[in-house]
């Protein structure tokens, strides 16, 4: 039986897992305005694929990350970000909530992961089944191409 976590109904540290979609820029909209309103803390995570180009990832999700703290830390919200490395996604997640005592997950439902949800199920899905703390999901309409966004194309945040 799985252990159960007793939970604050007031968050500190939200968890944000980013992959730099427009359904992701949407979340963290959402999840900005629930630090704000409980005085939490905002963690900002990119689960980079293990890839060829994994230190040119690593680094333009590093770079993106510095955008969306400063604009986090000027409206009064602490932030900390993460660029973690792994092919299971989810299961680098999880990590992280335990590791970093996250009390909220906030994902969005559609992001840039192509054809592997059809194939394997969506990220957000596993983490439905699998998070023993609250989970927000932001529910964002399916995007018109699976095709990735390209770095040079940044959005406010990143």
């Amino acid at each position: 039986m799985p252990e159960v976590y007793a939970f604050s109904t007031i968050p500190a540290k939200i968890l944000l897992p980013i992959d730099f979609s427009p359904s992701s820029h949407i979340a963290l909209e959402q999840a900005t305005v629930l630090a704000q309103h409980f005085h939490a803390e905002v963690y900002l995570l990119h689960v980079a694929s293990e890839c060829a180009n994994l230190e040119q990832a690593k680094k333009e999700a590093e770079e993106r990350f510095v955008v969306s703290v400063a604009g986090l830390t000027a409206k009064g919200i602490k932030a900390t970000s993460s660029v973690e490395t792994g092919d299971d996604i989810a299961g680098c997640i999880l990590d992280v909530i335990e590791r970093e005592h996250i009390d909220l997950i906030v994902v969005s439902t559609h992001g840039l992961t192509g054809w592997h949800p059809l194939v394997f199920g969506s990220i957000a899905e596993k983490l439905i089944r699998l998070v023993h703390i609250p989970l927000l999901l932001i529910r964002t309409e399916k995007p018109k191409s699976s095709v990735k966004v390209t770095s040079g194309r940044l959005m406010e945040w990143w």
